[in-house]
Order: C-alpha cells, then sequence, then structure tokens
C-alpha cells in the first residue's frame, strides 16, 4: 500500500491538520477505513466529496496529527509539504495528455528547487 502523509500543519479550530493521499482510491478508502476517518471527509473526489470538498486540487482527506501517527504505524509514508505537489506531477506526466505532461515536468522541476532552497537554506 502506498499512502502519503505530508509534515504540514494546519489549523482547524482547536486541532491541527495535516494531507493524507494515496497512488490509489483504494488504498487511500483502506487506510482511512483502518484508521477510523470517516469516508465522507474525502476531499478533491468527482463524486464522493460533497460541497467546496469536491474542488479540491487533488483525492486527499485532512487527518488530525493522530490519525496521521496511526497512519504512519500502519505504513504510511511522511512527506515534506511538496509531497502533494510531487504526487499530482506525477499523475500528470502519467497522464498522456501532452499538456498535461508538460505542467507535470514543469511541477516536478519546481518541487526539486524548491526542496533545494530549502537544503541551503538549513544546512
Amino acid at each position: 500500500m502506498t499512502v502519503y502523509v505530508d509534515d504540514v500543519r494546519h489549523r482547524f479550530g482547536n486541532m491541527v491538520m495535516c494531507h493524507l493521499w494515496a497512488d490509489t482510491l483504494e488504498e487511500l478508502l483502506s487506510m482511512v477505513d483502518t484508521i477510523g476517518v470517516q469516508r465522507k471527509w474525502i476531499q478533491g473526489h468527482p463524486t464522493l466529496s460533497f460541497g467546496k470538498h469536491r474542488n479540491a486540487s487533488w483525492v486527499h482527506f485532512d487527518i488530525s496529527l493522530s490519525k496521521k501517527a496511526e497512519a504512519q504505524r500502519y505504513g504510511a509514508i511522511l512527506t515534506d509539504r511538496y509531497g502533494p505537489v510531487e504526487h499530482t506531477s506525477r499523475l500528470d506526466i502519467a497522464s498522456g495528455d501532452p499538456a498535461r505532461e508538460t505542467r507535470g515536468r514543469k511541477m516536478m522541476e519546481m518541487v526539486a528547487n524548491c526542496r533545494g532552497m530549502r537544503n541551503v537554506v538549513s544546512a
């Protein structure tokens, strides 16, 4: 199972949230079932998401830090803040649509540059 969580920390009321996504919908739904997140909170899916959540830029869940820890216990891979962009870029590259492929390659280059900049700053 290839499921990912990122290291972002977004405040939502009294909670701190991050993102959970996967290479396939089946893997994602299996993980949320395992860690006890309700499927109705999915974002970015054309039929499973509702309201404003349908407009998210990729299929994912916002989860609390306690659910993140649980997901990691079940094998979720920790990524940095650029993980979601990298994920959607890979989907674009694999799409077969030349425009999406070009956009995906440009975004992957931007991610590499941003990560490089962060490493220079933190060194």
